[in-house]
């Protein structure tokens, strides 16, 4: 498995955002504005602000693979995010998290298998994936577990 800080990635805005000038552990999630499971980007907010001067960042990268949850361009994303959920934390550009034009970010995430040794496609909006401060991913996260679970934030105390 290689070192996920290394991989290029883009800013929301199109910029270039070099992830290993993060030091510590990331949490990379697929996000979409319109799924049922959007308010989770109030948990992802909340860790965002209680563990960044620890080391932590929250990456957030919008997919509009599931249902057309993510329709929105970069400036309605951004607006939404920051207007609805007061998102402080970085987010990516707009990208396919599975199939024939999946981002090289998620080809080696989704290497990684969850708790029930499951590896592969992500299943829908909001997977989380916990990389440590080396760049190598330690923790897989299925949607439906809230950024603030017990076992997430375990997770997350551990990488610290």
């Amino acid at each position: 498995m290689s070192n996920v800080k290394d991989i290029p990635v883009k800013a929301l805005d199109g910029s270039a955002l070099d992830l290993a000038a993060f030091s510590g552990p990331l949490l990379v999630v697929n996000v979409a504005s319109k799924c049922g499971l959007t308010p989770q980007y109030t948990g992802l907010e909340e860790i965002a602000k209680n563990y960044r001067d620890r080391g932590l960042t929250v990456v957030g990268m919008p997919c509009n693979q599931f249902m057309g949850q993510e329709p929105g361009t970069a400036e309605e994303i951004a607006t939404f995010c920051s207007t609805s959920y007061g998102v402080t934390f970085p987010l990516l550009e707009k990208a396919d998290v599975n199939g024939d034009d999946q981002h090289p970010l998620y080809s080696e995430l989704t290497k990684t298998a969850d708790d029930s040794g499951e590896a592969g496609d992500v299943q829908w909006n909001f997977e989380k994936f916990l990389v440590g401060a080396d760049g190598t991913v330690v923790k897989r996260f299925r949607p439906r577990t809230e950024p603030t679970a017990p076992e997430v934030i375990e997770a997350i105390e551990a990488a610290l």
